[in-house]
C-alpha cells in the first residue's frame, strides 16, 4: 500500500498487521520540469522549443513529466517493493491532486500485479478496513481535471513572470490564484489610501433608576435621534468624509456640547420597551476554510500553520480528512456526536432530530465528510494525551462537531428608548440593548468567534434594569463623546481566506498555501495580524490590472473552478479547454506578444503621491520623487522601511522630502585632493570620496573610491571633514604584537568595532575605541580568553514570552544582525517588519515559531566539491552502462519518453 506521507504509512500499518507493506510516496513523485530536474528529459525533449516550459503547446498540451527532485533512490526502493509484492494498493488522498498522484506513482512504477485505487476519509482501525473492501479504478476524469490545472497553471505562470522581471524586478512572479490574491490585498490598501476621515458626535448617558432593590438599577444608553431626526452613524458616512445621508442629523463638537449642557438637570422617561424573542442555532461542522478563519480567531493560527498542525491530526487518526468543502456528518459521525451531548449535558441539550447541514460552496467537492473527530465514538479532548497546538486545534474541532448536534440556545432580547427634553425645547432620545439567554443549549460546549474585536459574543448576557414604559428615570452621567470614521479594516488571514471563498477563487483547501506564498514573495507581510502589501505589490497588481486585465479578474477565475470541475465531471475536454485559453481569441499568446513592448516600465513603477511627487518602485526599494512639468527630477528621498502604503500621505511625502538629502560636501582630502561628502544611503549614513572624472576607473591603475559607515553616536548633519577623514583612514593600525610580531587594527564592522590581529578578532565596547585604544589596551583585551560567537558576550534578551506550548522551551526576543527575532534556543523567526518587539503578543510570539516550524528546515544547496563526485560517479556509471547496454539503448529512451508524455 502507498499513501503520502510516512506519519500516515507508520499509522496505517498498525491497522493492517504483517500481511501489508505500508510505505509513503512521500507527496509527488513526478512533476513538470524545473531547474533542478530539467536535466532529467531526453535529448530530444531538451531540444524541444517547450523544453523549459515543460508542456508541448503545438501538440494538445502534451506535459513532459520527470521524476521529482532527490525521489530516483526513493522510486527504486518502491519499485522493488511492488516486485516482492502480490497486490499494489494506491491509497493517496481522495481529491484531485490524489489522484493524480496515484496515476504518476503507476507510471513511475509500471507495475506487473494487480493494483487498485483505495480511498478513505478518516484513518481509524475500521475506515481502514472497510475501505480494503471498496476498491476501485482510478479516476480519469479526476486526473484530467488536476492535470488541465497543472498545465494551466505553469503556462501562466512561466509566461507572464518573465514579463514582470523585465518591466519590474527579477524574482518577482505571477500565478493564477496567487495574482488576484495579491490583488484583493492591494485594492484594500488602495481603499484606505482614498479614504477621508468623518468626526462626528453623539451622547452616552447612564440612567439610574434610583430604586436601591433593582439588580441591576442602571443602564447605559447613547443618543439616537433629537427632535425625531435621527443622529448621525459612522456608517452614514461616505469614504470621503461626507455625510452621505440628508436625514440624518451631524453633531460636530460645539453641538453636542451645547445639548448635553441643555439635557443636565432634565425629566427623562421611558417612552418604549421593545422585547423579542432571541434564538440562535449551532454553527455547521468545520471545512477547510470555516476551520482556518476560527483557529485564527480563537487560536492566533495562520492559515498554513492551521493545516500543517490539521494534518498531523489527520495522519495520527484523530480527526477526518482536513482538505474537504463538505459540511454533512456522516450517520456514524452524528450517532456520535449525540452520545456525548447526552452523555456530557444532558438529555435537555439533545434535539429529538439530529441535524443536517448542508454546503452553500457552489461546487463544493462533497466526497469527504466534515472536519470531525474520527472513529465510531469521538475522544474527548483530555482523554488524547495531545499537547500543545494539536490539542488546541483537536479540542476546537471536538467542541464545534459536538454542539453542531445540540439544541439553539434562547432567551430574550430587549431595547429600551428613553427620552428627554432639553433647556431648549429639542426633544433628544436616547436608546439602550440588552440581552438574557435563558437557556444556553449549543452555547454549553461552543461559540462561533467573531472578527471584530469590539464586537460582544452571543453567549455573554448584557442585562438591564427592569422598567416599564412611562417609569422616570435620572440622568446619573451624561456626556459628549467624539467618533471618527474607519477606513476599511486590513485583511487578516481568515478574512481574506474567507473572502476568497466568497468569490469562488481557486479551491479552498489550496487557500492556506496561496496565502503563504504571498507572503514569502514580499508581496505581503504581516503587521500584527493583519496582511499589508508593500510597493512591489502595487507594480506587480497595476501592471497585470492593467496589460492582463482579464487574468487578475475575479470573475475570470472563479469561471476557471467550474470549468474545472466540469473536466473532474467529464462535462468538458482538458486539450480544447487550454487550447481555448492559450491560442484562442484574445487568448494568452497573442496577449504576451501584443502587450510586452507596449508596457512601460517607468510608468508600471510609478503612483503618483501629489501634485509633482511621485512614489517609484526602484530596484534597491521605494522612494519619492518630486518632478517639474517636464518630468525632470527635482529632488529624491527614500521611503524609510516600515513605512505602510495608506501611511504615504501627500503630507508625508513633502516632510521626508523636506529632509536634508545628506549629500553634504564636507571638504576636500589635504593628501589626495579628493572631495569628502557625506550622504544617506540605503544602509545608512556614510562618508565617501568623490573621484575625478578623469580617474580610471579599470585596468591595473583603476581608483576605487573609499567609503565608511558613520558610528551610530554620530549625526549626519554635524560629521565635519575631520571626522570623515578618520572614518576613511581606517582600519588604524593600533601596533604591533611584541610576541607574534603580528600587526593589531581597530576597525568598525558589520557586527560592530573589533580588534583583529592576523586571524583572531576581538570585540570591543564601544565604537570610540576604535580611535583611541592603546597598544597596551589591546594586549589586555587580547590576554583575555576568547568569547566565541560573532558579537562575543551575548546580550541580554530584548523580552522574555515565556515557555512555549508546543516545546515547552522558554522564548525570548534577541537584536540580532537583521533585526529583532524571535527563538526558543533552536528555531529562529525575524519580527514582521513594522511591528516592535513591544508589539508582539505572547501568541503571537508562539504561533510565529510554530510556523516556521511547521515549515520545516530551508532547503539547502549541494557543496560544488560533492556536485562535482556525484557527476563523476554518474558519468562512469553511465559509460559502463551503456558498454553493456548498447543493444537497448534505442528501445529505453523511446519508452521513457512515451511514459513521460502520457
Amino acid at each position: 500500500m502507498i499513501v503520502e506521507s510516512p506519519a500516515k504509512a507508520k499509522t496505517i500499518a498498525g491497522y493492517l498487521g504483517p500481511g501489508y507493506t505500508v510505505e509513503a510516496s512521500i507527496g509527488h513523485i513526478r512533476d513538470l520540469p524545473n531547474k533542478e530536474t530539467r536535466d532529467k528529459l531526453t535529448d530530444e525533449e531538451k531540444a524541444s522549443p517547450w523544453a523549459n516550459l515543460g508542456v508541448d503547446l503545438d501538440h494538445d498540451f502534451r506535459p513532459f513529466y520527470v521524476i521529482s527532485e532527490n525521489k530516483d533512490a526513493h522510486i527504486a526502493k518502491l519499485r522493488k517493493l511492488v516486485r516482492e509484492s502480490d497486490e499494489l494498493l494506491l491509497a493517496t488522498d481522495e481529491d484531485r491532486e490524489g489522484e493524480a498522484i496515484a496515476q504518476h506513482l503507476l507510471k513511475a512504477l509500471n507495475p506487473k500485479i494487480p493494483y487498485h485505487r483505495m480511498v478513505f476519509h478518516e484513518i481509524t482501525k475500521d475506515a481502514i478496513q472497510g475501505s480494503l473492501h471498496q476498491l476501485r479504478t482510478i479516476n480519469d476524469q479526476l486526473v484530467e481535471a488536476q492535470e488541465a490545472r497543472r498545465v494551466l497553471d505553469r503556462i501562466y505562470g512561466f509566461e507572464i513572470s518573465p514579463v514582470l522581471w523585465r518591466k519590474i524586478a527579477s524574482g518577482t512572479s505571477a500565478g493564477r490564484v496567487q495574482s488576484v490574491t495579491t490583488r484583493l490585498v492591494v485594492e484594500r490598501e488602495r481603499e484606505r489610501m482614498a479614504f477621508r476621515s468623518a468626526e462626528y458626535w453623539d451622547l452616552t448617558a447612564l440612567f439610574d433608576t434610583d430604586r436601591a432593590q433593582d439588580d441591576p438599577r442602571t443602564m447605559g444608553a447613547r443618543l439616537v435621534a433629537v427632535d425625531g431626526k435621527r443622529v448621525a452613524q459612522g456608517r452614514d458616512f461616505g469614504a470621503d468624509g461626507q455625510l452621505g445621508r440628508a436625514d440624518a442629523l451631524h453633531l460636530d463638537q460645539a453641538g453636542a456640547a451645547a445639548l448635553a449642557a441643555g439635557l443636565t438637570g432634565a425629566a427623562f422617561t421611558v417612552n418604549a420597551i421593545d422585547r423579542k424573542p432571541y434564538r440562535r442555532s449551532p454553527s455547521a461542522p468545520f471545512r477547510t476554510t470555516t476551520l482556518q478563519q476560527e483557529a485564527s480567531r480563537k487560536l492566533g493560527f495562520g492559515a498554513q500553520r492551521t493545516m500543517s498542525v490539521a494534518q498531523k491530526l489527520y495522519e495520527n487518526g484523530f480527526i477526518t480528512y482536513m482538505r474537504t468543502d463538505s459540511v454533512t456528518l456522516s450517520e456514524t459521525a452524528v450517532t456520535a456526536a449525540r452520545a456525548q451531548v447526552t452523555e456530557l449535558y444532558g438529555a435537555d441539550y439533545l434535539p429529538d432530530k439530529a441535524r443536517t447541514y448542508t454546503s452553500k460552496v457552489k461546487n463544493a467537492q462533497e466526497a469527504h465528510e466534515a472536519i470531525r473527530p474520527s472513529g465510531t465514538t469521538f475522544r474527548t479532548p483530555a482523554s488524547t494525551k495531545l499537547s500543545g497546538d494539536e490539542f488546541r486545534l483537536y479540542e476546537l474541532i471536538w467542541k464545534r462537531t459536538v454542539a453542531s448536534q445540540m439544541k439553539d440556545a434562547i432567551g430574550n432580547s430587549v431595547t429600551i428608548r428613553v427620552g428627554g427634553t432639553a433647556s431648549d425645547g429639542r426633544v433628544a432620545e436616547f436608546t439602550c440593548s440588552g440581552k438574557v439567554i435563558t437557556f444556553h443549549g449549543f452555547m454549553k460546549a461552543y461559540v462561533e468567534g467573531s472578527d471584530d474585536p469590539d464586537a460582544q459574543l452571543d453567549d455573554q448576557d448584557r442585562r438591564l434594569p427592569d422598567v416599564s414604559e412611562g417609569q422616570a428615570l435620572r440622568a446619573a452621567e451624561l456626556a459628549a463623546e467624539d467618533h471618527s470614521t474607519k477606513p476599511p479594516a486590513r485583511y487578516t488571514e481568515a478574512s481574506l481566506v474567507e473572502d476568497l471563498e466568497k468569490r469562488e477563487i481557486g479551491r479552498p483547501s489550496t487557500y492556506a498555501t496561496f496565502v503563504d506564498t504571498i507572503q514569502q514573495r514580499g508581496y505581503v507581510f504581516k503587521k500584527g495580524t493583519a496582511l499589508v502589501p508593500s510597493f512591489l505589490a502595487f507594480s506587480v497588481v497595476g501592471l497585470l490590472e492593467k496589460h492582463f486585465s482579464d487574468l487578475v479578474d475575479y470573475e475570470f477565475t472563479a469561471h476557471m473552478e467550474e470549468d474545472l470541475d466540469r473536466i473532474a465531471r467529464g462535462e468538458a475536454e482538458r486539450v480544447p479547454w487550454l487550447k481555448n485559453f492559450y491560442f484562442g481569441e484574445g487568448g494568452l499568446k497573442d496577449l504576451i506578444s501584443d502587450k510586452l513592448n507596449e508596457i512601460d516600465a517607468r510608468e508600471t513603477n510609478t503612483f503618483p503621491i501629489a501634485e509633482g511627487i511621485a512614489l517609484r518602485v526602484g530596484k534597491y526599494g521605494p522612494y519619492i520623487e518630486r518632478y517639474d512639468a517636464e518630468g525632470n527630477s527635482l529632488g529624491r528621498a527614500n521611503v524609510p522601511d516600515g513605512t505602510l502604503p495608506d501611511e504615504l500621505t501627500p503630507e508625508l511625502a513633502e516632510e521626508l522630502l523636506a529632509r536634508p538629502s545628506g549629500d553634504r560636501d564636507l571638504g576636500t582630502d589635504p593628501a589626495t585632493g579628493y572631495q569628502i561628502v557625506a550622504k544617506d544611503g540605503r544602509y545608512g549614513p556614510y562618508v565617501a570620496e568623490v573621484l575625478p572624472e578623469d580617474a580610471p576607473k579599470t585596468g591595473k591603475n583603476a581608483v576605487k573610491p573609499r567609503n565608511a559607515s558613520l558610528f551610530k553616536s554620530m549625526d549626519l548633519e554635524a560629521i565635519d571633514l575631520a571626522n570623515a577623514l578618520r572614518l576613511l583612514a581606517l582600519p588604524r593600525v593600533v601596533g604591533v604584537d611584541p610576541e607574534s610580531g603580528e600587526e593589531i587594527t581597530a576597525q568598525n564592522g558589520r557586527f560592530g568595532p573589533y580588534l583583529r590581529k592576523g586571524e583572531d578578532s576581538r570585540s570591543l565596547s564601544g565604537e570610540e575605541q576604535i580611535f583611541d585604544i592603546t597598544l597596551d589596551e589591546a594586549l589586555a583585551v587580547y590576554a583575555q580568553p576568547k568569547q566565541f560567537g560573532r558579537r562575543g558576550a551575548a546580550k541580554p534578551p530584548l523580552r522574555a514570552f515565556g515557555e512555549d506550548p508546543e516545546t515547552g522551551k522558554p522564548v525570548v526576543a534577541k537584536d540580532g544582525r537583521f533585526g529583532a527575532y524571535v527563538t526558543d534556543g533552536e528555531t529562529n523567526v525575524t519580527v514582521p517588519r513594522g511591528t516592535t518587539v513591544e508589539e508582539l503578543t505572547v501568541e503571537q510570539a508562539f504561533g510565529m515559531l510554530a510556523e516556521k516550524r511547521a515549515k520545516g528546515p530551508a532547503k539547502k544547496t549541494a557543496k560544488k566539491t560533492a556536485a562535482k563526485k556525484t557527476a563523476a560517479k554518474t558519468t562512469t556509471a553511465k559509460k559502463t552502462a551503456a558498454k553493456k547496454t548498447v543493444a537497448k539503448k534505442s528501445t529505453a529512451a523511446k519508452k521513457s519518453s512515451a511514459d513521460k508524455s502520457e
